[in-house]
């Protein structure tokens, strides 16, 4: 048996034609909605990035211990059971956070890895000069070092072969072409798209003709909404581009699987590690404000050689960077660790069996939140200044560089988790000024009567249960007792 896994950033479930979206031009998502499962009640974990793909390897949630870093000295890690148990597993991307100092400790799992450069502000191309950029911009795309280190980087991919997700999807079948008739491998295949900014080929632009004559916009900041509406549909359709880019690419994975007659003896699976927000609710981005379900509620697929389920929907809650480290290691006849809390998804695959009664997801130091499938309840912290909130890690860097020697003022080593194997971790106090959960306060919405979270519902009953949901499984997963404290939910649960 063989699995290729394909996986997009910031993959917007709204956008879809499988979950409802008439505008969009992605025929192969569709296509692949024919061949697959498709999954209604998909919810992310740990936000944003390297956060959920520390989830993905370990099984387990990350955001409440620690915020963004590398695998820790004591994680277990699907990718490596695998690869001890004899199963090759090769990694593609172009997804530059794997290689700064908070992401340092995950490409180093799989048996071999290739990385195409390029991407958002990747330091990759060195030029003195400014670069060459419209004269007006709005959003971000001006200014800081990072963001003219991107429009560097466009110089050098201006036809469609050139940019780094084609440059990876290349790579990813090339390896499947060559490796189609052996068996008992894993193919990771991750591109940083539809990651914003959304820099695209023209002839994708081209699918959405639309009347704009403003200022460049591929790049929204991260707040609320102060364009014009002319300007934030313009962004809208540059991230349409974007994804109808991405349903070419794709459909070069979709062709290769008929063409190789991979869909006998191959799981293909397709996930995203959150979604974005494009205007709705007069916001931009990610991370800053609550998780309404336009970044929460994520597309989810999965073709399962031994069913051969097709054309099908599932309506069972699941949580893709948890319960995928699972799945993989079921399909493959290993049995995930003690310390992995994800649920492998064979039988829901084939017959939609339930694995869970709530999910919960967040960001350290943001709210905590839960959703049953009816209801999502996003808990927000009681104290505006956030507390307490520590945290815990042996692996102390940001997204981009070790911390800085003040950082560590306060610390102290913390006894064991059950988790880290008798290892000690570092407690360091965290002032999450990034995060203004307090001032959004604790949100509540039925999701059945309000899909499109106009209205917070107020119940007390449907809140109690939500609560009990989210206690029971911050308790399984072995939150620290401050997290309890931080939501008023009680020091001990």
């Amino acid at each position: 048996m063989k699995a290729v896994i394909v996986m997009f950033d910031s993959l917007n479930r709204h956008m879809l034609p499988p979950y409802g979206c008439d505008w969009t031009h992605a025929p192969n998502f569709a296509r692949l909605a024919q061949r697959a499962v498709t999954f209604d009640r998909s919810y992310v974990c740990s936000m944003p990035c390297m956060p959920a793909r520390r989830d993905f390897l370990t099984g387990r949630p990350n955001f409440l211990h620690r915020s963004w870093g590398p695998l820790e000295p004591f994680d277990d890690s699907c990718v490596r059971q695998l690869r001890r148990a004899g199963v090759p597993c090769h990694f593609v991307t172009d997804h530059y956070h794997y290689f700064e100092a908070g992401g340092c400790t995950y490409h180093t799992e799989y048996t071999t890895w290739q990385f195409f450069r390029g991407q958002e502000g990747d330091p990759w191309m060195g030029q003195v000069s400014r670069p060459e950029q419209p004269e007006q911009v709005v959003g971000r795309g001006q200014g800081d070092e990072w963001t003219q280190q991107d429009w560097i980087n466009r110089q050098f991919m201006r036809r469609e072969e050139d940019m780094p997700g084609a440059r990876t999807f290349r790579a990813g079948i090339d390896f499947l072409e060559r490796n189609h008739a052996d068996d008992g491998w894993l193919l990771q295949i991750e591109t940083f798209d539809p990651h914003e900014p959304f820099y695209s080929h023209r002839k994708y632009q081209d699918l959405y003709p639309h009347d704009y004559h403003g200022a460049h916009f591929d790049w929204p900041a991260y707040r609320s909404v102060n364009e014009t509406p002319e300007e934030v549909e313009h962004c809208r359709l540059r991230y349409a581009a974007l994804l109808s880019q991405c349903d070419a690419r794709l459909g070069d994975v979709l062709d290769t699987f008929d063409r190789l007659g991979l869909w006998d003896d191959t799981m293909l699976i397709l996930w995203t590690d959150h979604g974005f927000m494009l205007g709705e609710h007069g916001l931009w981005a990610k991370c800053w404000q609550p998780f309404y379900e336009e970044i929460s509620h994520t597309p989810f697929f999965i073709w399962d050689p031994r069913c051969r389920r097709a054309g099908e929907r599932r309506e069972a809650l699941v949580q893709p960077a948890l319960d995928l480290g699972p799945t993989l290691l079921e399909f493959f006849g290993q049995e995930p660790s003690a310390d992995m809390l994800g649920r492998a998804l064979g039988a829901t695959i084939e017959s939609d069996a339930p694995v869970r009664q709530a999910a919960m997801f967040g960001m350290h130091g943001s709210h905590v939140n839960v959703t049953d499938g009816r209801h999502v309840y996003l808990r927000a912290p009681e104290s505006a200044d956030n507390g307490p909130l520590f945290n815990y890690t042996l692996m102390p860097t940001d997204m981009r560089a070790m911390w800085a020697p003040e950082r560590f003022a306060g610390a102290e080593l913390a006894p064991p988790f059950a988790f880290t194997k008798d290892c000690p971790t570092l407690k360091t106090p965290v002032r999450a000024d990034w995060s203004n959960a307090h001032a959004w306060g604790t949100l509540l919405f039925d999701l059945a009567a309000d899909p499109h979270q106009k209205q917070p519902l107020r119940d007390a009953a449907a809140e109690q249960a939500m609560c009990g949901h989210l206690r029971a499984l911050m308790t399984e997963a072995e939150a620290p007792p401050e997290q309890f404290a931080r939501l008023g939910l009680g020091a001990d649960g």
